[in-house]
């Protein structure tokens, strides 16, 4: 067979590791037919092959975002995206600009998200700010990590919030010294207000599909987890728009969902659940929008408060209105609820996808897959008939003694490597939280591998950067490019190029299940053609690297301008 497409004249990465010899690659029907040096490869070429020449340049698999949230950060970049604002003076001007150019009787609402807590004392803004831009139309912004809202005083009105409203079992309502409402709202108390906005249309979610889908695009992504599928914070579930976009050709990269458990499940609701998952998986696979995996957020996170700790978090950092030296943050499943859900999950071949940043968190989520194991697996060693590939994202704090536990029960570590630094959030926020000790346990990242974790990667956009190689900057350096002045967090937990690139492709291949991110003749051609060859010794910084051409099935879904000879 004559090849449709040969890239030539660079380097391979294959997945695992730079190929010793291969300077090309050939594509054939959508698959990769040929791996290996140029002369050999080019063999395969016909007079109607389209050749690439790299040029020095790297070809990879196409990376795969094992943990992402592409359809609400595609909504959030269409609606009052204040992601680029850099403080309480620059969202009050994006808020007005946005008001001013849309028409109340359409909503009254303005919803939008992306504020950054590293940029307010104490990590919170206050009503105030909303209503100085905006004092008649209700306001509804969600923070970047995603856990938190900030609202307006006519929001807090419309839904009837005051000094006298009592925090949800899963939430919590900001408040200032004098006890009335701040117009924050953690977690569950989000929902307060969420559930007066406007219905999200189906029609809005597939545009925010497709805005996410061509930003990944752009980035060599060429496949992702949605790490919830289900309704959430005001969302709701994506599956259908997956199923119409697959069945129309509109979604060309690799989509797969992790359908999501509600927080306020009890043993009473699991078989329910189970049943209900089964036929969503059975539906959504029929469309080509996999969902094998089942989300569980066991915790929040530490700047509210909501991660669960072992020991209760610093005093000195306190922003919740005094208390002090007992909090240690919840946990959104009884520990009896999360063990029995993990059971039936497993039982029913649903891959968890578990949502751990506290040490408590990761430590009660290894104990529910552990305990899983010994029930569903008590033969030690024995042949199972299917193997479960549960993941665990995030791992901000990990005990000491939890650290070998991910190889010992096989949990891929999912990490978003782009917060293992010191970044403003984490020296001004999360450590005067955590303390000086807790603070070295962050992101281990190279203990968990070298004790028999496999690792995958992923970005949580839009809570954080969609860019696979700030993320791989930050797992290489542990320093992010603008803040490198800090020093590294934790430098023993360092990754080398390999391990963080083998992570963002094979790694997150296999925990999603995807058939892609590897590049071998036989597999899908699924590649990034990048700007350089981030292995080459002239190679700029990592965070500088680029996809230049971007391909899924053989087909080109995102190509830089001029970067073809």
């Amino acid at each position: 067979m004559t090849a449709d497409l040969v890239l030539r004249g660079g380097r391979v990465f294959d997945g695992f590791s730079v190929h010793p010899t291969a300077t090309a690659v050939a594509v054939e029907g959508g698959r990769i037919t040929a791996v290996g040096p140029e002369a050999a490869v080019r063999a395969a070429a016909g007079s109607r092959t389209e050749i690439v020449d790299l040029q020095g340049r790297l070809v990879s698999p196409g990376l795969i975002d094992a943990h992402a949230h592409t359809f609400m950060g595609g909504i959030e970049a269409l609606a009052c995206d204040v992601g680029h604002c850099g403080g309480a003076d620059e969202v009050q001007a994006e808020v007005s600009r946005y008001a001013r150019s849309t028409d109340p009787g359409d909503s009254p609402w303005i919803t939008g998200a992306g504020w950054y807590k590293g940029h307010y004392d104490g990590g919170f803004p206050d009503a105030s700010v909303l209503d100085a831009a905006v004092p008649h139309r209700p306001v509804y912004l969600i923070n970047r990590d995603h856990h938190s809202a900030w609202v307006n005083t006519a929001a807090l009105h419309l839904a009837g919030i005051d000094d006298r409203t009592p925090d949800p079992a899963d939430g919590r309502i900001g408040r200032r010294p004098d006890g009335s409402a701040s117009g924050i709202l953690h977690e569950g108390a989000m929902s307060l207000v969420a559930r007066l906005l406007p219905p999200i249309t189906r029609e809005a979610v597939e545009a925010g599909i497709l805005h996410g889908q061509a930003h990944l695009h752009a980035l060599g992504v060429t496949g992702w987890q949605e790490a919830i599928i289900g309704e959430y914070a005001g969302y709701p579930d994506a599956a259908p728009a997956y199923r119409s976009l697959a069945a129309s050709g509109r979604l060309t990269g690799r989509a797969s969902g992790a359908l999501w458990v509600p927080r306020g499940l009890t043993l009473g609701d699991l078989p329910g659940l189970v049943d209900s998952f089964r036929a969503r998986r059975d539906l959504n696979a029929a469309a080509g929008f996999p969902t094998s995996s089942a989300k569980i957020m066991v915790d929040g996170v530490p700047e509210n408060r909501t991660a669960a700790m072992l020991e209760p978090y610093e005093s000195a950092g306190c922003t919740c209105g005094g208390r002090t030296g007992t909090d240690r943050g919840p946990t959104y499943l009884p520990p009896e609820v999360l063990d029995a859900a993990a059971e039936a999950l497993e039982a029913a071949r649903f891959d968890l996808h578990l949502h751990a940043i506290g040490d408590r968190a990761v430590r009660t989520a290894l104990d529910a897959v552990g305990r899983a194991a010994v029930v569903l697996h008590p033969t030690p060693g024995g042949s199972r008939s299917w193997e479960p590939r549960h993941t665990m994202a995030h791992v901000q704090l990990v005990h000491p003694d939890d650290v070998p536990r991910f190889g010992h029960l096989g949990v891929t570590v999912n990490a978003q490597a782009l917060w293992a630094c010191s970044d403003e959030q984490m020296r001004s926020l999360t450590v005067p939280l955590i303390g000086a000790e807790r603070a070295r346990w962050q992101y281990p990242f190279a203990s968990m591998l070298a004790g028999g974790a496999p690792l995958a990667m992923g970005s949580d956009w839009p809570v954080s950067d969609a860019d696979p190689w700030q993320a791989i900057h930050v797992a290489v350096h542990r320093a992010h490019p603008d803040h490198g002045d800090t020093g590294p967090l934790v430098a023993a937990e360092a990754l080398d190029l390999t391990t963080a690139l083998s992570a963002y492709t094979a790694g997150s291949a296999r925990v999603t299940r995807s058939p892609a991110g590897v590049l071998r003749p036989g597999a899908p051609a699924d590649l990034a053609v990048l700007s350089s060859d981030p292995f080459g010794p002239d190679a700029p910084a990592l965070h500088r690297t680029r996809a230049d051409l971007t391909i899924v099935g053989g087909r080109v879904v995102f190509e830089r301008a001029a970067h073809r000879a």
